[in-house]
């Protein structure tokens, strides 16, 4: 029976494509790097330092540095860029990792016969890992791959065009989830953020939307439609509300972002985030250029609140969104508070 060094060893050897063998300064020359680069590469890649006597690196990661390199010589990659590529992708596969780990370590403690995972003997985990892996891989490579094709007319377009786009940007915010988090044990929590990632993730998808990212009480996604970023918007709070989850409230903003390695930058994340700050539960505040694109659709109620004074910006007019009840429309006094609202749109300055 293996014990557990042995069967860690063994692991590693499975994952990392071979034994290790290599110091970071004999990786480095190996694949032509100054050892600085692999250094600033390996941290970028959320790794921690590593000794450079200590033979931690193998085959594979000579490869893998003969890749960044070719793709560098070739023009692909700009000089310079390395880490900030790397940390992209350490960031994002660390979280599957993760993921990962936990997945199979519930599927061997399930196997354990109630015995718990430390019951589980080592060859019992080697085993499973030799047949899950490459299935986790080729699942891996099929979501790659067709996420790339989702972005193929992206792929199309001039350099400039895709780096700068138009597109409107929320951030879904749980209300009160800092306190509410003190009282839960870890599964509680875990199962409460992994129920509110997958209904983000679905209602988000269903709208043509893109989850950028999420970052435990909130989840920030971009649409090119203002009126799919709109129907995401008032969508989540319905889907995720219960009387045992904290209520969501959605701010949303449309304008110039900068897409760079993944994640968005612009003045207009910053708005969406601010709006979402002074939303009630339960709802979805927009800014004006949303409200604008929103003139007109009869599906729509759309309403300036109070300016408000937010860090960042000091007479911040919201816009109340709510979806329209069959019949308003015809309503005197609603379609006297439309006119209204549309005098407010036509007169708000730039903010």
């Amino acid at each position: 029976m293996a014990d557990a060094g042995d069967a860690r060893e063994t692991l590693l050897r499975l994952l990392l494509d071979g034994p290790r063998r290599y110091t970071r300064l004999q990786v480095a020359a190996r694949a032509g790097l100054l050892p600085e680069q692999t250094r600033r590469l390996w941290r970028a890649l959320g790794f921690p330092d590593v000794a450079d006597d200590d033979p931690v690196f193998t085959d594979a990661d000579v490869r893998a540095l003969e890749v960044m390199r070719a793709l560098v010589d070739s023009g692909f990659i700009e000089p310079g860029t390395e880490a900030s590529i790397a940390r992209a992708m350490g960031q994002s596969l660390s979280r599957l990792a993760d993921w990962q780990t936990d997945l199979l370590a519930d599927a061997l403690s399930r196997s354990g016969a109630g015995a718990g995972r430390r019951a589980v003997p080592p060859e019992q985990a080697v085993a499973a890992a030799r047949s899950l892996f490459p299935l986790l891989r080729q699942v891996q490579d099929y979501v790659w791959r067709r996420h790339l094709a989702a972005n193929a007319d992206r792929l199309l377009t001039p350099a400039a065009a895709v780096d700068r786009r138009e597109l409107a940007v929320g951030f879904a915010d749980l209300v009160g989830y800092t306190s509410r988090s003190r009282g839960m044990g870890g599964r509680e929590l875990g199962a409460m953020v992994e129920d509110f990632e997958s209904t983000a993730s679905e209602v988000i998808a269903r709208h043509h939307g893109r989850v950028v990212k999420t970052v435990g009480d909130g989840v920030l996604y971009t649409a090119v439609s203002a009126i799919d970023a709109v129907e995401i918007g008032l969508e989540l709070p319905e889907a995720w509300q219960a009387e045992d989850r904290p209520p969501l409230r959605v701010g949303a903003a449309y304008g110039t972002v900068l897409t760079h390695l993944g994640d968005v930058y612009s003045p207009v994340v910053n708005l969406a985030s601010r709006l979402t700050s002074v939303g009630r539960p339960g709802t979805l505040l927009v800014d004006r250029d949303l409200a604008r694109q929103l003139r007109g659709l009869p599906r729509y109620r759309v309403r300036p609140l109070r300016r408000v004074s937010v860090r960042g910006y000091e007479d911040l007019q919201p816009w109340l969104v709510r979806r329209r009840p069959p019949g308003e429309a015809d309503l005197a006094l609603e379609s006297m508070l439309d006119e209204m609202a549309d005098d407010v749109l036509e007169e708000d300055p730039e903010q």
